[in-house]
């Protein structure tokens, strides 16, 4: 009997877990074809980036009133000071790296840019090195010639490549291992009390809002302003419409940041990591069946080892934790960046399972 009832408990878990992946891998993988497919139509990535981040701030704003009124118990609020001086530097990150990553869905094909948001990981284990929040270790410098190597084997003779797309992205990527970086930072000053993902959505969006505004005035501003498809609207129907797409885009990347939260709170970061490397791999096979993206044989076998040196920073970090018995920083930081703000605590999964009581479960993030 006893046996029986563990390997039912067993069946469970693993069904929750694949559930919980194909969630994760709708969103992921989901905005990242709708960001393209909306680009195509509607030329101004940074009012479409703007928008969704006013969805999210919504979203997040209603969760903690939902999680409020349920627990009584009132969520944190930053001082000006705190919010200003500790906050303000990573949401500027994050801002410039999910702006640029969609600016660049105007130039460059899903696969490309796939592949190249991938690299992120490099530019986390360098800003890490930077920080000290990594020892440099032969294994982490094999992990970035694998990277590296393999982005340089991707591009090299791409038939679809776009110089200017390819900077956006690979600096959106560079930008990245600044956010990671800093969201880890952030995330380590447990006086804050942000490490509930929700919460620091919250306080995120309205600066990542400020930060963008700026590239938006002076990129679409004039040309957003003059367009019919927004202000100067001839047909109530199309601006809806528009609109419409605009404010889906908004849900998928709450959404996104909803699945992670899920799929990591239930099993783990490493989970969530192994899950990313699959994932990357769908897209590009999505990207060639549907979008009729380009791909030769040297493009996968740079794909291929880029892979290989995300997969061994994942054992290496896994290693670590296991050997480690004190906390860890941010739970498998920067092993699958997505469009999106990954928020990851860092406490074992049974501290996550009991911080997590009574509170809301749609706790995603940007």
């Amino acid at each position: 009997m006893g046996r029986w009832a563990l390997d039912v408990a067993f069946v469970w878990r693993a069904v929750l877990t694949l559930g919980l992946v194909l969630l994760y891998y709708c969103f992921s993988i989901g905005i990242t074809f709708y960001n393209k497919w909306l680009t195509k139509s509607f030329h101004f990535p940074l009012f479409m980036t703007m928008l969704h981040l006013a969805v999210i701030f919504l979203f997040s704003a209603l969760s903690r009133a939902l999680v409020q009124c349920s627990s009584h118990r009132a969520r944190v609020v930053l001082s000006w000071a705190d919010y200003l001086r500790r906050v303000a530097p990573t949401a500027l990150a994050t801002a410039l790296d999910v702006g640029l990553s969609n600016w660049s869905f105007l130039y460059i094909t899903v696969s490309l840019y796939t592949m190249t948001k991938s690299s992120a990981v490099l530019f986390i284990l360098i800003f890490s090195l930077i920080f000290k929040l990594e020892e440099l270790r032969a294994a982490l410098v094999l992990v970035v010639l694998l990277i590296a190597g393999g982005l340089f084997m991707f591009t090299y003779k791409s038939t679809q490549f776009n110089a200017e797309g390819f900077a956006l992205v690979l600096g959106a990527s560079f930008i990245g291992g600044i956010r990671w970086t800093l969201t880890q930072m952030l995330l380590q000053k447990a006086e804050l009390g942000l490490q509930n993902p929700i919460d620091t959505m919250f306080h995120l969006q309205p600066l990542m809002f400020l930060g963008l505004f700026p590239l938006f005035a002076v990129f679409e501003g004039l040309h957003l302003s003059t367009s019919e498809k927004i202000f100067r609207f001839q047909d109530t129907g199309l601006l809806l419409r528009v609109l419409g797409s605009l404010f889906l885009g908004g849900i998928l990347a709450f959404g996104l940041g909803f699945s992670e939260f899920l799929l990591v709170s239930r099993t783990s970061s490493l989970t969530l990591s192994i899950a990313g490397i699959f994932k990357e791999v769908c897209t590009l096979l999505l990207a060639a069946h549907l979008l009729g993206d380009q791909i030769s044989l040297l493009n996968w076998l740079g794909f291929a080892l880029c892979l290989s040196g995300i997969s061994l920073h994942i054992a290496l970090k896994a290693l670590h934790s296991r050997g480690d018995s004190g906390p860890k920083p941010v739970k498998g930081l920067g092993s699958s960046p997505d469009l999106e703000l990954l928020l990851r605590t860092s406490q074992p999964e049974e501290e996550d399972n009991e911080e997590e009581e009574g509170r809301f479960v749609a706790q995603g993030q940007q």
